[in-house]
């Protein structure tokens, strides 16, 4: 997922701002030389300091940094008349800085299309999540450690849209809000984040139950599920406490500006649990397939199956596999290739990643739910409904495969 202690303080951050630059302004105008022939006076207008300038002349100014939207490396224009005024803008009332084109209008237009799209996404993936809910919640006898595992991340990922949804309506799209810097949308911030660190973490509970259920077949899964609640909140909120605090008290302006919206320094807090829940999820899948190649190895030599099923098998084995991996997070290991600003990829890559960070709950819900073979058998005995019918040995992810132990003759099928 694109510069940033208490309430009175951070507002004041641009305030003091202002007041230093005004000072300054005043400085280099009281020292400059007395100009020459009709002209107007220099000024500061509240953001920027404007020079003596010729009458019939226009001033220029590099755009202010510190305003939200903003390019510092766009020009402000400011118009003295012909009688030596500043141009007065009747509209305004005032006299009056061109500040319009210090916004890149074609970026704007199309940074406003990739909120669109972030919007779209995460209210589609919200309302298939809240429906999986339902779903999974209405059949009691679809309750087991798994079921509860998959709730909980469907559980984190629509609180995450539903937050991501508040904060590009109430923060991103209101540039008087970000500047306000108000302890709300401090907050919301951190809300924000816990609950992504949530989603990461319970990624992780997923590839770590596979993995244990895979390799450890007579593990309690009541303490097992006791353990994945303890990781999949546990590990975001530890990380939240000490994010918030370090970052509210670091005393750095831009750190504690403009509701945090800016990635600083502090971040790196928030991107180490990550990076080591997406290479732990990697270790497990490729752990997960080792185990599953191991067993088909063994299967045709213990039971004396033909090449049909041994196929037939291995293709299971793939295809829950290849279904893994969404389910893991590693299409986020495509983050550190991010191109760098105006990089003729740049434009293609934001689209790519609104479309699949805004979308993922709904691949979530679709591979955990609306395409789980048990959920669909359920539908159809408790309404009659038709659903797209699965083949009989097909593997969805929550069940991953069908494996025969190797231990004896004529093993028995093990759910995995």
């Amino acid at each position: 997922m694109t510069d940033e202690v208490s309430e009175v303080t951070s507002d004041k951050t641009l305030a003091s701002i202002l007041i230093d630059k005004e000072k300054e302004c005043n400085f280099t105008l009281n020292a400059s030389a007395e100009f020459p022939g009709l002209y107007c006076p220099g000024v500061f207008d509240g953001w920027v300091c404007w020079p003596d300038t010729e009458a019939g002349k226009s001033a220029s100014h590099r755009c202010p940094g510190f305003i939200v939207g903003f390019d510092p490396e766009r020009y402000a224009y400011r118009k003295c008349e012909e009688n030596g005024e500043w141009f007065f803008h009747t509209v305004y009332n005032k006299t009056w800085s061109n500040y319009t084109t210090c916004v890149n209008l074609e970026e704007l237009s199309f940074r406003q299309t990739i909120i669109t799209v972030h919007l779209v996404g995460y209210s589609i993936s919200l309302v298939a999540l809240i429906i999986s809910l339902g779903i999974l919640t209405h059949f009691k006898s679809l309750r087991c450690a798994r079921i509860t595992v998959h709730m909980n991340l469907f559980a984190s990922f629509a609180a995450n849209n539903l937050l991501w949804l508040l904060w590009y309506n109430l923060v991103v799209g209101e540039p008087n809000v970000v500047s306000a810097n108000k302890v709300w949308c401090r907050v919301l911030h951190v809300v924000l984040y816990y609950f992504l660190l949530s989603n990461y973490s319970w990624m992780l509970c997923e590839g770590l139950y596979l993995h244990t259920v895979l390799v450890s077949a007579f593990i309690s899964e009541v303490r097992l599920l006791r353990c994945m609640l303890l990781l999949g909140w546990g590990i975001p909120a530890l990380t939240i406490t000490l994010y918030g605090p370090i970052r509210l008290l670091s005393g750095d302006a831009v750190e504690t500006s403009e509701c945090w919206m800016n990635e600083g320094r502090y971040n790196i807090i928030l991107q180490i649990p990550v990076c080591a829940t997406v290479f732990l999820n990697v270790i497990f899948l490729f752990n997960i397939l080792r185990v599953l190649l191991i067993k088909l190895r063994r299967g045709p030599h213990m039971h004396g199956t033909g090449n049909s099923g041994t196929s037939r098998t291995s293709l299971q084995a793939l295809r829950a596999t290849l279904l893994l991996v969404p389910l893991l997070g590693l299409n986020f290991l495509l983050t550190p290739f991010r191109p760098e600003q105006n990089h003729p990829w740049e434009h293609a890559y934001e689209v790519v990643s609104a479309v699949t960070a805004s979308l993922q709950g709904l691949c979530v819900a679709i591979l955990f739910c609306f395409c789980n073979g048990e959920v669909l058998a359920q539908m159809r005995r408790k309404w009659q409904i038709a659903t797209f019918r699965t083949r009989a040995n097909s593997c969805t992810v929550t069940t991953v495969s069908f494996v025969r132990t190797t231990g004896y003759p004529g093993g028995t099928e093990e759910k995995v």
